[in-house]
């Protein structure tokens, strides 16, 4: 979810934008796991600081969600990409939430 929104944000934002990541081994990490705790929290974090500069990006009066994006095609504008990554992450978000509740960690 990190990885891919964080792509979209650029996609979306950078002018100079490369679109750089092969799909699937660069959307993906490489470890089945963070390898610790650390590692977890710093994931969440920029996965957070991410999701708050799309909020700004919405609300921003200047943004033009039909226009399209600095690097993309016509019809890829930022409202797409909004919707992409709100039905990615709710998708994944899903996920997660059905693994916990087989596992019985949900509360």
């Amino acid at each position: 979810m990190r990885i891919t929104q964080r792509d979209l944000l650029d996609f979306t934002t950078n002018a100079s934008y490369s679109h750089d990541l092969a799909w699937p081994d660069g959307y993906w990490p490489k470890a089945p796991a963070p390898p610790d705790d650390g590692a977890w929290d710093e994931s969440v974090a920029l996965f957070r600081l991410d999701r708050q500069a799309f909020q700004v990006l919405v609300a921003n009066p200047s943004f033009d969600p039909f226009a399209s994006v600095p690097t993309g095609q016509p019809h890829q504008t930022g409202l797409r990409s909004i919707l992409l990554v709100v039905d990615h992450n709710a998708y994944h978000v899903g996920q997660l939430v059905a693994v916990r509740k087989a596992l019985g960690i949900w509360r």
